[in-house]
């Protein structure tokens, strides 16, 4: 990863304690919601974060390509290192669980859309919704 406070400042910006912590607490997290990273970020010891704060610290970090974010479901999006988004996400609809699986996968079917349509498309935004293996052999 590039250095952040450097392409920060390059903006106009900068590398805020406030903005270094959510960081920290999204790569400690792995995937995590705004709520999530919010109290990620008030168990490092440090004074509680405003979710205002939080949110525009993920905008920020998100406009720099730094984190990215996958829709699980229909509430708020997951935020992840953006250097995690190799895989897709794979959700049961019976129990819940989430799973990933190499990005590579769905090729053909970004290869289908592409010819299809000239649409390029970003599997890893998105999740797959259907059955784990355990919930479609009960």
């Amino acid at each position: 990863m590039h250095d952040v406070g450097e392409r920060l400042r390059a903006e106009g910006r900068r590398m805020t304690p406030q903005r270094q912590r959510v960081l920290d607490a999204v790569a400690r997290l792995g995937h995590a919601t705004p709520e999530d990273v919010v109290t990620g970020v008030a168990e490092d010891g440090g004074q509680a974060l405003a979710p205002s704060t939080v949110y525009r610290a993920l905008e920020a970090l998100e406009s720099l390509g730094v984190v990215g974010h996958t829709h699980l479901d229909h509430r708020a999006p997951s935020y992840h290192l953006a250097d995690h988004a190799t895989h897709i996400h794979l959700v049961c609809r019976t129990c819940g669980k989430v799973d990933e699986c190499p990005k590579e996968l769905a090729d053909g079917f970004a290869g289908n859309v592409l010819a299809g349509s000239g649409f390029v498309a970003d599997v890893t935004h998105m999740a797959i919704h259907g059955e784990c293996s355990t919930c479609a052999t009960r």
